[in-house]
């Protein structure tokens, strides 16, 4: 059975890794609810339905036209994401009394591995980056991607149509999480307000607050660790340029929900590797063994030209 992060910590025994699994989930609003799903070896091997069988009516003493349907074979393969953090011996010895330099420098590995993660989440592409993952911006295609309008939409002056366009995102998956940057958010907030439809919620797992439509929460996935809006306000949809993407998103626990789910073999990994032979320092090594699964083509949906 897949397990959240925030669940992994409540798990966990060893103190150090439990610290580190709740950074990830302070950092990041995509490893605080993504269920990751424990797999053997390096990739998962998974059926997922191509065409299906036909059926028929008949008459009595009439024979069935046999037929079957057809399985497409697929495979999600994991990724190493990780690091080692070193500090000086010196540094641990002397700089230590108010703050511990070590925990000091984990934290901010698991913080800049958040901020990898949930980058390549969206916008992942194994032929810019080949030792990552696709992520949902490349994965998704056809009718699960549409337009708010021609040339982008402002989601204020819209108004009533841009609740439309969103509805009609909504209505191609069963979605868990809607994504979008804090600009785009507030707007969608103002029109809220608006208009109706929106509330806060404080959420149980992570005790945030957070805006809802329709009772489904709008989540900024933040920044990389460049500083730069993970879902940017710089895509280009007919004329405009100056626009963004909102992602709708059901988690899943397997194959079997047709959601999205996270892959991994150990878990986060953290360990102290102590002094190391070629220098004067003390060292943590984190890594994560992971994965991105999109298990239906209705798993996620993507609303572009919101402006």
């Amino acid at each position: 059975m897949a397990v959240t992060l925030p669940q992994a910590a409540l798990l966990s025994q060893d103190t150090l890794t439990r610290g580190v699994i709740q950074t990830f989930v302070q950092t990041s609003p995509i490893l605080d609810r993504i269920p990751f799903l424990e797999i053997e070896g390096n990739a998962y091997r998974y059926n997922s339905e191509g065409t299906l069988p036909g059926v028929a009516f008949r008459g009595v003493n009439e024979a069935y036209v046999e037929s079957t349907g057809t399985v497409n074979q697929a495979s999600e393969g994991l990724v190493i994401l990780g690091g080692d953090a070193d500090v000086d011996t010196f540094i641990q010895k002397t700089r230590s009394d108010l703050n511990d330099q070590r925990a000091v420098q984990t934290a901010m590995k698991v913080k800049a591995a958040s901020y990898k993660y949930q980058d390549a989440f969206f916008n992942g592409d194994v032929t810019v980056e080949p030792k990552g993952f696709d992520g949902l911006k490349k994965r998704l295609v056809g009718g699960q991607v549409i337009d708010a309008a021609t040339n982008g939409m402002d989601i204020v002056a819209a108004g009533h149509d841009f609740l439309d366009a969103l509805d009609a995102l909504l209505a191609l998956t069963d979605a868990d999480v809607i994504y979008g940057n804090k600009k785009a958010i507030g707007k969608v907030n103002s029109v809220l307000r608006r208009l109706g439809g929106g509330d806060w919620i404080t959420e149980a797992a992570t005790g945030k607050r957070v805006p809802t439509y329709n009772g489904i929460p709008i989540l900024d996935p933040g920044k990389t660790a460049a500083g730069v809006d993970i879902l940017p306000q710089t895509e280009t949809v007919g004329t405009a340029s100056d626009t963004s993407s909102l992602y709708a998103v059901k988690f899943g626990q397997d194959e079997g929900d047709g959601g999205v789910t996270g892959l991994t073999n150990g878990g986060v990994s953290v360990r102290d590797m102590g002094e190391v032979d070629d220098k004067p320092a003390f060292r943590t090594r984190i890594e994560f063994f992971t994965g991105l699964a999109v298990f239906a083509g209705s798993a996620a949906a993507r609303l572009r030209g919101v402006k």
